[in-house]
């Protein structure tokens, strides 16, 4: 039976560790990839295979994580082999499934890494082709840690074979990916992009993976995968083992099933054993499929918004409609004139960006796509995407990071049959107009039959009637003053009749009038008090905002008052453009939002007139210490934080440009991800960082041997070496490493990191400090130099 049917009767179970096995059999060297076993040692990958499915497993995840072409050059032959091991194991067994593991690719994506996002989907593509070609049943995309990575895995799937997509992502203990999503950005992005089923695996054991488990119980309308580590590493005796046992996590699985776990497995550190248990002690607890959530969500690549709850906030003020200014910048490519745009809507409270660039003498779709890009590395808000272009929005959609909303299509069938395959494919929520290529109804009755029509197509495309927002239409009242009637009962008429969510351009009511926020701000009153769930409108505007927060306190969307209190407080302060004011007068300012050039600029402006001593001590630094406890208490995620590193850095070099000073003395740090260990995700991460405060970095790169990293010690006179290492099998080689510095230069210092780590875990194998994660490292290295 294909595996999907079969999830719809019953649970299924994965297999656990591979590497752990490996490792405690002694087929892993030190620095040795498994991944070669599949070629020099097929019968022992075999052996595993067999183990975990005479336990009672349905799903074996082949020993392939890391082979991609960045890493291994004969990857085919390895997938090849690595596929073979699992069907001989197969072999004896009545109706099992091949899984293809695949895992990240090591790097980060651009901005925040140097690989670009086609590149990791063309990657992703040969590997999972060559997986599908000699017989893989599933493609397993797992252990991901960011969002974008993702989408670059399973769009790749999707693209280059036809089988299930299951996705597994590894979250912190706060609940989120290394670069901030939580599970609902999550869910919103992958179920749109059609995964078969996802949820979580690595990280930590079941009693940590079980908290997440109920928001994907709650949002999640496929099956849902939990496959935890056996807890914590710990090491004992030079072993490294793990704190939870096969009876405990066996136990904790049980409460798992109980909560909506489809497909239960393990991770790092569970034997067959975990695996038997688990089985075992869970086929008479009843099996949940997941029911079909008819929620209307929209992501970006930290959090997801969901229309219907409370009034939606879409900020319009990037398209150049009426806007002379933001023409110029277009045509000028003034990137930061956008995400000045971006910023001040966001500080007034949007929670979606409206993004038109459609002029007509600009290429739309590369500055569609400039803009997308650009965006996304200063704000985390959510995007709409506005154009009337297919290829455009193709473009804008494959690029964006997260599930975008999509703003429109008509119920002209050219249209519909132009717009909803790009949707279907990449999984937005698009805004449908009541109307068509020849009329607008001047009646709610024919607004509704409009909706009612791109419903049905929509749904021939198979997009659920929850990823369709309906926009009756706000017409200038000025030329029909009936109009404002009519859109008013087309939001009663279409929200009693559809059920689907409601969206408005509301500025257009008053287009030829004066004082335009006066009745801008009365209508939307009136369209809230109807229904209305989102609004595409300006928030610089103070009586439209005098509305919403109002409405929201009045009809109890903002509990205690709470936000209209925050709001109320300041809304005696000019508010026109005082967002673009900040921006222009303040360098910190920049550094913290992550502009890049506008900091460069800035930088270079104030030096003519400042010593850049002062500049570094009273605005560089400064913005990196408020970003760093931002980021520390999840104020704000990686990406953010990423960037206002490059923005301070960017800033930095203005001030200095080529001088000797640019370490700016607060001292020096060798990196190295440890050898064996080609993932330098988290080493790169720290390395930004640690430049942009100023320290000199000597970065070894990815699989260094533990003798690389002493010689640059001695010749440099560096005491202070940072080791990463994502790997449990590559833990001892961070062992041997720190064992070989410490023996021969007792003075010196090593932060440790890596996702396999632990405080108890760095100081059994020798280092001096653990950074959990990379603003920590920095902190370390500020301790050591003697910064308080």
């Amino acid at each position: 039976m294909e595996i999907r049917e079969k999830l719809k009767h019953g649970r299924l179970f994965f297999d656990g560790a591979m590497g752990t096995l490996l490792q405690k059999s002694g087929l892993i060297q030190s620095g040795r990839a498994p991944e070669l076993l599949n070629i020099t040692n097929p019968q022992a990958i075999t052996d595993i295979h067999k183990q975990y499915l005479s336990v009672g497993c349905d799903i074996i995840k082949t020993n392939t994580f890391g082979a991609t072409e960045m890493r291994f050059p004969n990857y085919e032959e390895i997938i090849k082999s690595g596929i073979e091991c699992a069907q001989k194991a197969r072999a004896d067994f009545q109706e099992k499934y091949i899984a293809f593991s695949i895992g990240p690719s090591g790097k980060m994506l651009k901005p925040l890494g140097d690989i670009e996002f086609e590149d990791a989907v063309m990657l992703f593509s040969k590997s999972i082709s060559v997986a599908a070609k000699y017989g893989a049943d599933i493609i397993l995309v797992e252990t991901m840690n960011d969002c974008y990575e993702t989408k670059a895995a399973v769009l790749a799937a999707k693209e280059c074979c036809s089988l299930p997509v299951f996705v597994t992502n590894a979250y912190d203990m706060t609940g989120k990916l290394m670069t901030g999503a939580d599970p609902k950005a999550m869910i919103a992005m992958l179920e749109g992009l059609g995964a078969d089923a996802i949820g979580m695996n690595c990280s930590f054991g079941p009693d940590e993976m079980k908290k997440i488990v109920p928001i994907f119980s709650e949002y999640a309308s496929v099956p849902l995968i939990v496959n935890p580590n056996a807890g914590l590493p710990e090491v004992k005796n030079g072993e490294t083992v793990y704190n939870i046992d096969s009876e405990k996590f066996s136990d904790i699985m049980c409460e798992i099933a109980r909560m909506g776990g489809c497909i239960l497995g393990g991770c790092c550190g569970t034997a067959p054993e975990y695996i038997r248990k688990t089985v075992e002690k869970t086929k008479n607890i009843p099996y949940i499929y997941p029911s079909k959530k008819e929620r209307t969500v929209i992501s970006s690549y930290t959090h997801a918004v969901e229309i219907g709850n409370e009034p939606i906030l879409i900020g319009e003020r990037i398209n150049p409609t009426g806007k002379k200014k933001f023409k110029e910048a277009l045509k000028n490519h003034d990137m930061d004139y956008i995400r000045r745009e971006a910023i001040t809507q966001e500080e007034k409270g949007v929670h979606i960006l409206d993004v038109n660039v459609g002029l007509p003498e600009i290429d739309e779709e590369s500055m569609m796509a400039e803009a997308v890009r650009a965006l996304q590395e200063i704000t985390d808000l959510p995007l709409q995407i506005d154009t009337s272009s297919p290829k455009v929005l193709e473009k804008a959609l494959r690029l964006y990071n997260g599930k975008a909303l999509v703003n429109s299509v008509d119920a002209s069938e050219e249209k519909m049959n132009a717009v909803f395959p790009i949707i279907k494919k990449y999984g937005a929520v698009v805004v449908a107009l009541a109307l068509d290529a020849s009329e607008i109804p001047t009646e709610a009755e024919g607004r509704l039959q409009k909706i009612q029509q791109i419903v049905r197509c929509a749904q021939s495309y198979g997009i659920d009637k929850c990823n369709i927002i309906a926009d009756p239409l706000a017409m200038t009242v000025s030329a029909d003053p009936k109009s404002a009637g009519v859109t008013l009962d087309s939001i009663k008429l279409i929200k009693k009749e559809t059920g689907i969510k409601t969206i408005l351009g509301v500025s257009n009511i008053s287009f030829g009038l004066p004082q335009r926020a006066k009745i801008n701000s009365c209508f939307f009153a009136m369209a809230l008090e109807c229904g209305l769930d989102s609004a595409i409108m300006n928030p610089i505007s103070a009586p439209m905002m005098d509305v919403y927060y109002s409405y929201c306190a009045l009809k109890g969307f903002d509990s205690g008052c709470g936000k209209y209190i925050n709001y109320a407080s300041f809304s005696d302060l000019p508010v026109e453009n005082a967002g673009q004011e900040k921006a222009e007068a303040d360098l910190s300012f920049f550094i913290i939002k992550g502009m890049k050039q506008a900091a460069s600029h800035k930088a270079e402006e104030m030096k003519k007139d400042n010593d850049k001593f002062d500049i570094i001590n009273n605005y560089i630094i400064p913005a990196l210490n408020d970003a760093g406890e931002k980021f520390e208490k999840k104020k704000i995620f990686l990406p953010q934080l990423l960037m206002c590193a490059e923005a301070a850095t960017a800033a930095f070099e203005a001030l200095t440009g080529d001088d000797e000073e640019k370490s700016s003395g607060a001292g020096e740090v060798i990196l190295a991800t440890v050898k064996g260990d080609i993932h330098d995700i988290g080493k790169n991460i720290v390395k930004v960082l640690m430049q942009s405060f100023g320290f000199k970095v000597t970065d070894l790169g990815k699989d260094v041997a533990p003798e690389k990293v002493l010689e640059s010690a001695i010749n440099s006179g560096c005491r202070l070496v940072g080791l990463s290492a994502l790997m449990t099998t590559t833990v001892p080689s961070m062992e041997e490493t720190i064992r070989i510095l410490k023996d021969k230069l007792p003075d010196v210092k090593i932060i440790v990191g890596g996702a396999v780590l632990t405080q108890d875990y760095a100081n059994k194998i020798g280092a001096d400090y653990y950074a959990p994660d990379a603003m920590y490292s920095v902190n370390c290295a500020k301790e050591y130099y003697g910064e308080k």
